[in-house]
């Protein structure tokens, strides 16, 4: 969330940065400027006023403590500036509720290395390794592989839930369970501290990490108990910080978790659906770290590079985009993506997002902490998918096809104790 001072006191600036964002509403920010102006007169006003009233407190109250009466004029006085401090009061909380639910449509402010763009084809490719497979002639995209192999039962998922929640069998189970281990074990070499998360977060979860009031209607809502089911670990992980205030000594944080993932919104229809390429559940280890503002570019060039070590790690074709102003999520500051070449349908396909959101979720979240020089600050927060699972298997199947089977990454055989699947 941004700061009323910051966009008073920078108006230009923020309208600019807006732009790069293509943000359609660039009237707020003038409108929560003239709002707060209107806050700090009537803030004034109450301020005179309950100074006027303790004036007469102590006029009224040296009568009484002569034994005198206090005169009529005094005491009519205090009737009427007492009415006063009340009607100011409640235009106080009136402009305060006004100001928030403004503030709250702003979305984070681009940093100055984002591309200006309206869509994913105006991303920026940054960096591309490119290791692309030689496949068979007959080669398969990777629901046909799931099913040649029965790895996983998309029909069976419908039967049970709906489309968008496949069922993982036998082999297909254990290397989804053999990615999460290998995900989690790379995290915690780097130094993340692994949480088990819950799966639903409360409306001021939601808010805190800026899913609310944006992706509402791309969240389950379970009403009866007012809770979400979580559409990334980033989202409990993050809210663990919520309402603390930490010790600069305690700085980074660096904390990891596995959970499912549930996204109501599905996409477009067709191929770019098929198969594992967009669900509604899917599993996925985010990691992400809260640290000084000066050194969170650092860090999101660290989260980055161990990304891209996972991805060599499973020697696949990858490129890493910097995402453009109208790519960019409503909260994020930077965003890195990491995308894997799918050879046998002969697309990228995303498979991590690392994003810097400076103070922008820390604001949501109150969460500061004291700096080396005793001056309260508040932190800023970062996440990333390391990784996110149903398009790593789905590039794994179809990238290491052969005429024998599929060929298990080496450094995934420890965990999955198989190194072919046939």
């Amino acid at each position: 969330m941004l700061q009323v001072s910051y966009i008073r006191d920078n108006r230009e600036q923020v309208l600019e940065r807006l732009a790069v964002k293509n943000f359609k509403q660039p009237q707020l920010v003038d409108e929560i400027i003239e709002l707060d102006l209107e806050y700090k007169e009537v803030d004034s006003k109450l301020q005179q006023t309950r100074g006027r009233l303790n004036e007469l407190a102590k006029r009224i109250g040296e009568f009484k403590k002569a034994g005198i009466e206090p005169p009529n004029e005094l005491l009519i006085d205090n009737t009427f500036l007492k009415n006063d401090e009340k009607d100011f009061d409640i235009r106080l909380d009136r402009l305060q509720t006004e100001l928030d639910a403004k503030v709250v449509l702003l979305p984070n402010l681009p940093h100055i290395s984002v591309p200006t763009g309206k869509s994913a084809d105006d991303n920026q490719e940054i960096f591309k390794h490119e290791l692309y497979p030689i496949l068979p002639v007959n080669a398969k995209p990777h629901w046909e592989l799931a099913s040649k192999y029965n790895l996983i039962d998309f029909e069976l998922g419908v039967k049970i839930t709906g489309a968008g929640f496949p069922v993982y069998k036998g082999k297909g189970a254990k290397l989804q369970r053999a990615l999460i281990a290998f995900f989690l074990d790379e995290a915690e070499n780097e130094g993340y501290k692994e949480f088990m998360l819950p799966l639903m977060v409360n409306t001021e979860s939601g808010f805190g990490t800026g899913q609310l009031p944006d992706k509402e209607g791309q969240m389950y809502y379970v009403g009866n108990d007012e809770l979400y089911l979580i559409p990334t670990a980033e989202v409990p992980i993050t809210n663990m910080y919520r309402d603390v205030f930490l010790k600069n000594e305690q700085l980074p944080i660096k904390a990891c978790g596995y959970t499912p993932c549930f996204r109501r919104e599905a996409g477009s229809y067709g191929s770019d659906v098929r198969g594992l390429n967009r669900l509604h559940q899917f599993d996925k280890v985010e990691i992400v770290q809260i640290v000084k503002p000066e050194l969170s570019y650092i860090a999101h060039e660290k989260m980055c590079l161990h990304v891209q070590n996972l991805l060599e790690k499973l020697e696949l074709p990858f490129r890493i985009l910097r995402l453009c102003g109208g790519d960019m999520s409503f909260a994020s500051a930077l965003t890195h993506d990491f995308e894997t070449w799918s050879a046998a349908q002969k697309k990228w396909l995303e498979v991590s997002s690392v994003s810097n959101f400076e103070t922008f979720q820390s604001h949501r979240l109150k969460l500061r902490y004291k700096n080396e020089k005793g001056k309260n600050e508040f932190a800023h927060t970062l996440n990333g998918s390391a990784l996110a699972l149903p398009r790593i298997v789905a590039t794994l199947l179809e990238n290491n096809q052969t005429e024998k089977g599929i060929k298990v990454p080496e450094v995934l055989v420890p965990y999955t104790k198989f190194e072919w699947i046939d």
